[in-house]
């Protein structure tokens, strides 16, 4: 009689999860990794290998220390922050050096940004918590510093709202008359609020200036000193780093005292939700917020996505931690697909469409470079650490033994792609009878079919150029158990590729 075959396809999706039991989530959560590291979610399915980065400018900005801040203008135009252990200096760079454009009177900490035009011209302020705030003039391409009023010197947080600029100072948010960004007159419109508790941080939702301290959320609506009004959004929790505020695919998403939250505008007018959007990931968010007091972030607009980096000064940039976030529809904490990043070291960072669908994305830290993110095989030289692994998954009953036969992955590699494959069984019980587990084994993209223009195995005249590289691997394997994980590994500067569904072939034995 000849033996049935069964199959079990799993389809990676649903990102990195850790608030589940491993045999919950083995049933409930197929395709999902308890390990998903240096791999996105995808908005068009699967997991893709991460992009790299690399050097936006192979000067370093001069100085010591890490680079405060640093602010994309335009296509091919960055501005960076650096101490000389005196004073802060801001640099100027197109790609291939960096021009001092001022000198501050103190030693800033670290910088933030805002944009505006009036009408006169596309303005930068930069703020440090330190100095009087700093104009950059792109038309002029100068920068200059404010010296009045007082109070705004040591400005931490800066925003544009409607034609007004607020800054934030302590518990306060000093605003300037309409259409500036320097006139603080009070007869021409200028003005300050107070807060009542120390601000973390601000940014723009639709109509309204979201206003963060440590325990509260308020929000500002209006126009004017004369209609602003003040209006608290929740008192029971706050925001505790105004760096991971950032707007990402409808919501508002910031790292809070229990985790990473969103600020979501629901269909009451007026209201607001407040998820918890790392619930799912609860003991990785746990573990990565209470690694650093330090942390950046910036969005991957195309993608929908929110990357956070934790900053330690000690680490070593290939051991650097970071989450990814990939928003799957509009609003709400269950579209929400997590993942790790292993190898970027960032201090600041920013983001900015520039010119039409073009997305510059940087970051940088006390190496003295600015790098742009997302782009390129390799982190500037260095390979990408890829990792996923699925749930341990009983497949149909987990009290009864499976023997398993073929592994089939279907997957859509852009380049060379090297893989190396582990089926583990019964949550890796190597000392349970009857177990074996499995040696490691290798799924290759290249071969004798289909060569890559320079690499080492391609001959003129001999190979295949053009032609489409395979998406189904088989693979025989061995081994038998009650449960199995799949766990795979790209540790090389190979292009990215995105892994698509797997399917198992296996036999149910019978119960014992």
């Amino acid at each position: 009689m000849a033996t049935a075959w069964q199959t079990f396809p799993i389809e990676f999706r649903g990102g990195l999860i850790s608030n589940l039991s491993p045999l919950q989530h083995g049933v409930n959560a197929v395709g999902s990794a308890t390990i998903l590291q240096n791999f996105e979610p995808s908005k068009e399915g699967g997991y893709s290998k991460i992009k790299g980065y690399e050097k936006y400018d192979p000067n370093i900005v001069p100085g010591s220390g890490p680079i405060l801040g640093v602010k994309v203008v335009n296509a091919g135009e960055v501005l960076a922050v650096r101490s000389d252990g005196v004073n802060s200096k801001v640099y100027h760079s197109t790609g291939s050096g960096w021009t001092l454009k001022a000198t501050a009177a103190l030693n800033g900490s670290k910088a933030r940004f805002s944009e505006l035009n009036y009408g006169s011209g596309h303005i930068v302020i930069i703020v440090d918590g330190v100095n009087y705030p700093a104009i950059f003039d792109d038309t002029a391409n100068t920068v200059t510093y404010m010296t009045t009023p007082a109070d705004i010197q040591g400005a931490k947080y800066v925003a544009t709202f409607k034609t007004t600029t607020f800054f934030a100072n302590d518990t306060n948010l000093y605003f300037t008359a309409p259409s500036s960004y320097d006139d603080f007159s009070a007869a021409n419109g200028g003005g300050v609020i107070n807060i009542g508790h120390q601000i973390t941080g601000l940014t723009v939702f639709r109509d309204q200036l979201i206003v963060f301290s440590r325990n509260n959320i308020l929000r500002i609506t209006g126009s004017s000193i004369s209609d602003f009004t003040v209006a608290p959004i929740t008192d029971r929790i706050g925001c505790i780093d105004g760096d991971t505020i950032q707007e990402v695919g409808g919501d508002i998403m910031y790292v809070a005292p229990d985790g990473v939250r969103l600020l979501s505008a629901t269909d009451r007018i007026g209201d607001f939700g407040l998820d918890v959007a790392s619930d799912s990931i609860a003991k990785d968010a746990y573990n990565f917020l209470q690694s650093s007091s330090l942390f950046c972030s910036l969005v991957l607009r195309e993608k929908a996505q929110y990357r956070i980096f934790a900053y330690i000064p000690s680490e070593q940039s290939r051991v650097a931690k970071g989450l990814i976030a990939t928003k799957f529809s509009s609003q709400g904490a269950g579209s929400i697909a997590w993942a790790t990043t292993k190898g970027i070291k960032a201090y600041c960072a920013d983001s900015k469409y520039t010119e039409g669908y073009d997305e510059t994305t940087l970051f940088a830290n006390e190496d003295g470079y600015v790098y742009e993110l997302d782009t390129g095989a390799n982190f500037d030289g260095s390979l990408i650490e890829c990792i996923y692994e699925s749930p341990y998954m009983p497949i149909t009953d987990p009290q009864t033994r499976k023997t398993f036969y073929k592994l089939t992955i279907y997957a859509d590699p852009l380049g060379s792609m090297t893989l190396d494959v582990n089926l583990k069984y019964d949550f890796d019980a190597g000392s349970t009878a009857g177990t074996i587990q499995p040696d490691t084994f290798n799924i290759l993209s290249s071969g004798n079919r289909v060569f890559l223009f320079g690499s080492s195995n391609t001959s003129y005249g001999v190979s295949t150029f053009g032609g489409e590289l395979d998406k189904v691997y088989k693979s025989n394997i061995i081994g038998s158990g009650k449960t199995v994980a799949i766990r795979i590994e790209d540790g090389s500067t190979n292009p990215s590729f995105t892994l698509d569904t797997a399917i198992l072939e296996f036999r149910q034995n019978d119960r014992q």
